[in-house]
C-alpha cells in the first residue's frame, strides 16, 4: 500500500487517539479490575496494554530504524518474546499506561514532522520489505482491534 497524504493522516490520527481511548475505557476503574482475567487463558485489560507496549516498542524501534538508516534489515522482531523479556504485564496499569503515553507523544512528533517522501523509507522485516507508512498503518490497524478488545472487556465486567 503507498503512502498518500490523506492515509498517513488517518493512521497517525488513529495512533494519536489510542491513549485517549485506553484512558477513558478505564477511568474510575480501580486495579483489580484492570488486572481481573475472567479465567486463565484469557487476557486482563493490563495484559492487553502489555501487549499494546511491547508492540509499539519494536515496531516505533523499526520505524525509527528505517529513518535513521537506508533499509535495515531486522531477521527477527517478536512482540511476544519482548513481552516476556519487559514484564509489562507484571506492572501497575497506570505505571505502563503513563509510560505508553509518554513513547506515543515522542513518535506522534516525529511522525508528523516526517516530509512525504520520508514515509517510503523502508527496512527488510522477516525477509520482506516494510515502509514507515506499512508499519505505522499495521500499528495503528493493530491498536484499533485492541482498543475495542479493551472497552468491550471493561464494560463485560460492568455489573
Amino acid at each position: 500500500m503507498k503512502a498518500t497524504p490523506a492515509k498517513i493522516e488517518k493512521f497517525v490520527q488513529i495512533l494519536s487517539e489510542t491513549p485517549l481511548r485506553i484512558s477513558q475505557a478505564a477511568k474510575g476503574l480501580d486495579e483489580a479490575r484492570l488486572q481481573f482475567k475472567a479465567d486463565k487463558k484469557s487476557w486482563s485489560a493490563n495484559d492487553i496494554l502489555a501487549h499494546l507496549r511491547s508492540c509499539a516498542d519494536l515496531w516505533t524501534h523499526s520505524i525509527y530504524a528505517m529513518l535513521a538508516e537506508n533499509e535495515p534489515v531486522f531477521s527477527d522482531i517478536n512482540e511476544r518474546k519482548w513481552a516476556k523479556v519487559t514484564r509489562y504485564a507484571e506492572l501497575p496499569f497506570a505505571e505502563s499506561f503513563q509510560a505508553f503515553s509518554l513513547q506515543r507523544e515522542s513518535l506522534l512528533r516525529i511522525l508528523r514532522a516526517l516530509p512525504f517522501e520520508s514515509w517510503e523509507r523502508s527496512a527488510i522485516i522477516f525477509e520482506r520489505k516494510h515502509t514507515a507508512f506499512t508499519q505505522t498503518r499495521r500499528m495503528a490497524k493493530h491498536e484499533q482491534e485492541h482498543c475495542e478488545q479493551i472497552a468491550s472487556l471493561l464494560q463485560s465486567q460492568e455489573g
